[in-house]
């Protein structure tokens, strides 16, 4: 018999409190930056906790990862792919977690990036973390927003400046440090990402929730 998709831990977790784990890697800092954004989006949504990991931290605390509800990974671009870091990360995952039970089938997931150009191949990044996440059987958030910026009434400061749809995007001049870059604009978009994962991994649990309890009676 397949062992259960969720440790005893999350399946016992109050409905009135979710944690989501952002697992990142940052070259120069800017994406470290980005992922401190999604975590702010996190902790702006009452019922729900955020735990921020770097790959390195997260392969030493898969238990923690296993007590989450829903993990948002980050990756900068780096020549058309999310960084060597971050690939060592995933594939670590494969003994560490897939092998043992399909352990985070049915987690939320979400993803976002970094890079120095505005689109900088962004996409291909979002891709493999999205199809790493559907691996092993995740559910994937998309950003929600609409494309913006793409009009003469829009402006540098829009939300999804960039135009991205599966993840958040963010863009960093190679020649900024990580004190400046990336852009208010895209750390709002960072952090709507984070705020929309956590509202919608209370939905699912809760939701989960009930359907047992209506099952039970």
């Amino acid at each position: 018999m397949r062992q259960s998709a969720q440790p005893a831990s999350t399946r016992d977790r109050s409905a009135s409190r979710v944690r989501v784990a952002i697992v990142y890697h940052s070259g120069r800092g800017h994406t470290g930056r980005q992922a401190e954004a999604v975590r702010a989006g996190v902790a702006q949504v009452e019922g729900a906790e955020a735990l921020l990991l770097t790959v390195e931290e997260a392969q030493a605390r898969w238990d923690d990862l296993a007590c989450a509800e829903a993990i948002i990974f980050g990756a900068p671009t780096y020549m058309a792919s999310a960084s060597a870091q971050f690939k060592a990360f995933q594939e670590a995952t494969s003994r560490a977690v897939m092998a043992r039970g399909f352990a985070w089938q049915d987690k939320i997931a979400a993803g976002f990036t970094n890079s120095g150009s505005r689109s900088g191949d962004k996409l291909a990044t979002l891709i493999q973390i999205a199809l790493f996440a559907a691996q092993h059987g995740m559910h994937w958030v998309s950003l929600g927003l609409p494309p913006a910026n793409n009009s003469t009434k829009g402006s540098e400061e829009d939300l999804n400046r960039l135009g991205f749809w599966l993840g958040a995007g963010a863009q960093s001049n190679v020649d900024q440090g990580p004190d400046v870059a990336p852009p208010e604009a895209d750390l709002r978009t960072a952090e709507h990402l984070g705020r929309r994962v956590a509202e919608t991994t209370l939905q699912l649990v809760r939701g989960r929730l009930l359907a047992r309890q209506e099952a039970v009676r």
